[in-house]
């Protein structure tokens, strides 16, 4: 992109109180943003509001220094990596996205190079997931990403995470792996804990933003960012929420989209299943398995039998649980529950509940709680 288009179209985009609404009416009445910007005061007032149209006609505070910093970062891409600023005339502008009812004016992208976009499914959840959804979380991106589809999530701490780093290793090396839609600018990562796992991504997946360069975490943004996040999956799979969550707000999005919504059901005293809960009795399609998300996709075909031979598989599991995994279950668990159930003194309970747990067979969670892992 040239420097006067782009500058053309930052200014659309940073003029104050000049939404996406109104940029899109704007370009569909003048054509591209040099257009809109040639335009009198009377001529824009005609398209927009008064105040949007005295906006219009100043140039935004900053808008230079904007300017050089985003050709700067365009230039920073490193060898085999892109750095870009779609707009909504590029032929690279993602499709899906187009399709929604509020699609951005510009999106920043940032990662491998990609001749188009992926088939994706988008996996959302809690920031703070119990060890058991975390892991499922990782292996449903896992077997999806095997699949060869890209996983799509929000960069956020918890379910987000895993996620990604289940696509990231069940990619292959081809395969563009995973999409971080974010809610801060391309020059940022937030949070920062997750700042290896952005490079990790910006190398084998994409990154990518709606929000200019320098735009710092702010809250409005994250729900904002979701809409993106159920756009550029054929379906959106929630992990665990909770019934107040910005993953139900994907959920709705995506189901609006005339997306497909896929919930994983949990335990029924976890205040983090709620919300998968309320997904499942609103519709959204019970799955236990990545196989069960690619059926209903129709990526592969349905297998009846696999059904019909899980019983028998789980009673053999069962039948092979140690007496202290057995009396755990899959719920969340304290000390002196695990005593009444087992009659096993305590100091040689946690003895073995320490040894399962360096096992990987069971976690530790708040308030003196354990739960069992499902592959333990």
């Amino acid at each position: 992109m040239e420097r006067d288009e782009l500058s053309a179209w930052l200014r659309l985009t940073l003029t104050p109180g000049v939404g996406n609404l109104a940029s899109r009416h704007l370009l569909a009445a003048f054509g591209l943003p040099h257009r809109i910007f040639e335009q009198d005061r009377e001529a824009l007032e005609r398209v927009v509001g008064a105040s949007q149209a005295a906006s219009l006609r100043r140039e935004p505070e900053g808008l230079q220094r904007q300017l050089d910093a985003t050709l700067e970062w365009l230039q920073g891409a490193a060898a085999g990596a892109v750095r870009r600023v779609l707009t909504l005339a590029d032929t690279g502008y993602p499709a899906a996205l187009l399709q929604t009812e509020d699609p951005p004016p510009l999106l920043y992208v940032m990662g491998r190079a990609s001749a188009q976009w992926p088939p994706a499914v988008s996996i959302v959840g809690s920031r703070n997931p119990t060890a058991q959804g975390a892991d499922n979380a990782r292996a449903f991106a896992k077997a999806l990403a095997e699949a060869r589809l890209a996983v799509v999530s929000g960069l956020a701490l918890g379910i987000d995470t895993a996620a990604h780093e289940g696509a990231l290793q069940g990619a292959a090396a081809d395969a563009l792996a995973t999409i971080a839609v974010v809610g801060t600018g391309l020059d940022r990562v937030y949070p920062k804990r997750n700042l290896a796992l952005a490079h990790r991504i910006a190398e084998h997946g994409l990154i990518v933003s709606e929000f200019a360069l320098g735009v710092p975490p702010l809250d409005a943004n994250f729900p904002r960012r979701n809409r993106i996040i159920a756009a550029l999956g054929l379906g959106t799979l929630v992990v665990e929420a909770a019934l107040k969550s910005g993953s139900l707000i994907t959920a709705r999005l995506a189901s609006e989209q005339g997306k497909d919504v896929f919930a994983v059901p949990g335990s029924i005293h976890s205040p983090q299943s709620r919300g998968c809960h309320a997904l499942i009795r609103q519709g959204a399609k019970l799955v236990e398995t990545a196989e069960d998300v690619l059926e209903e996709l129709r990526l592969i075909q349905a297998r009846p039998v696999a059904r019909a031979e899980a019983p028998e598989r789980e009673t053999e599991e069962a039948e092979n649980d140690s007496t202290l995994l057995g009396a755990l279950g899959f719920d969340p668990v304290g000390l002196d529950a695990l005593i009444a159930r087992t009659g096993v003194p305590a100091a040689k309970l946690q003895a073995e509940l320490l040894e399962l747990e360096l096992a990987g067979q069971v976690a530790r969670l708040p308030g003196g709680l354990y739960q069992r892992i499902a592959n333990g």
